[in-house]
């Protein structure tokens, strides 16, 4: 009974360590696309806070 216990406890630790490695993968991902599309991300932002900027002239 307790070699089972054992053996649970050890497939748990490893899918654990497996998320955190996923999760890493994850970030490393989005990382590198914000490093890829860095200027059509900063034009998409900078077109959206235009559009703000525009519809908050005409409310004031």
């Amino acid at each position: 009974m307790n070699f089972c216990f054992d053996l649970m406890k050890r497939f748990v630790a490893e899918e654990e360590a497996m998320g955190v490695v996923e999760i890493i993968l994850i970030i490393v991902v989005l990382v590198a696309l914000v490093a890829v599309f860095k200027d059509e991300i900063e034009d998409l932002v900078d077109d959206i806070w235009d559009s703000i900027e525009e519809s908050a002239e005409t409310i004031y």
